[in-house]
């Protein structure tokens, strides 16, 4: 999981309300230079989103987020995810991940959630309400005592164009989580021209 995030280090944070509006958004994606992508476990539509994705373009590593019951765990990888997300740090979920493969990341945001989660053997870890939680000064402070175990975070919640570049800058973020190029409004216009332009743009900054 570390390794592939690591190739474009910026997830977008998807949510669909429409099933049929996955395709064309995947490939506004692509257009735009990125093959990672998080549906949101927010909507009736997220499951069937993920499998239309993961069927039409095995070359997207398509993932799942807000993962907060067992149910949607499995739901989420029978669809075809390959990786899974959630706010928070739930202990059954991150075992129900690990019981049928599914790579996950749990959120955390405090010292406390990063031992738990290392202690249940996740080492990809979203940093969330990232902006919220003390933003970039928190992950330096966070640097110092748990660096040195490999952790790796994914930084999701208020991250704009504007600020992405400060959080790619720390070592410890592996990618950050974001949302602004795939907001809701553009999905609901089909306004794909405009994802592609928002996400090569973001993506310019982050090989910067």
């Amino acid at each position: 999981m570390l390794d592939r995030i690591a190739r474009t280090r910026i997830v977008p944070v998807v949510v669909l309300d429409r099933e049929e509006d996955a395709e064309p958004l995947a490939e506004a994606l692509l257009a735009g230079g990125l093959d990672v992508m998080e549906i949101t476990f927010r909507t009736p539509a997220a499951a069937a989103a993920i499998r239309r994705i993961a069927e039409k373009f095995p070359e997207i590593w398509v993932g799942a987020g807000t993962l907060l019951e067992r149910e949607q765990v499995l739901r989420a990888r029978d669809a075809g995810a390959v990786f899974g997300l959630a706010p928070g740090l739930n202990p059954p979920i991150v075992e129900a991940a690990t019981a049928c493969g599914l790579q996950f990341a749990p959120g955390v945001m405090t010292p406390g959630e990063v031992e738990q989660a290392l202690a249940l053997g996740c080492r990809v870890l979203k940093f969330f309400p990232a902006e919220t939680a003390g933003g970039v000064g928190m992950l330096k402070a966070l640097a110092g005592p748990y660096g040195h175990t490999g952790v790796r975070f994914i930084p999701t919640g208020g991250i704009t164009a504007n600020n992405l570049g400060d959080y790619l800058k720390l070592p410890i973020v592996a990618a950050i989580g974001g949302s602004w190029m795939v907001d809701k409004a553009l999905v609901a216009a089909a306004n794909w021209a405009e994802i592609t332009r928002l996400t090569r743009e973001a993506l310019a900054v982050a090989q910067a």
